[in-house]
């Protein structure tokens, strides 16, 4: 028997799987679509930019963060 929490939990975590895997790609757009256009989107720009492997590790830290 499942309750309306749960299904709502299993699509979050749907979710974050996308976001991730997004984030592996294109980091700045895994957190622009965690976060939107703060400043760790433009912080994670900046961090991509330096090195492609610190923006992955930002992008999924502020994903699994939130």
């Amino acid at each position: 028997m499942s309750t309306h929490g749960d299904i709502g939990a299993r699509r979050g975590d749907k979710m974050d799987v996308l976001r991730i895997l997004v984030a592996i790609i294109l980091p700045p757009v895994g957190v622009f679509m965690q976060v939107g256009l703060g400043l760790h989107f433009w912080l994670n720009i900046l961090l991509t930019i330096l090195g492609y492997v610190p923006g992955i590790i930002h992008a999924v830290w502020i994903i699994l963060k939130r």
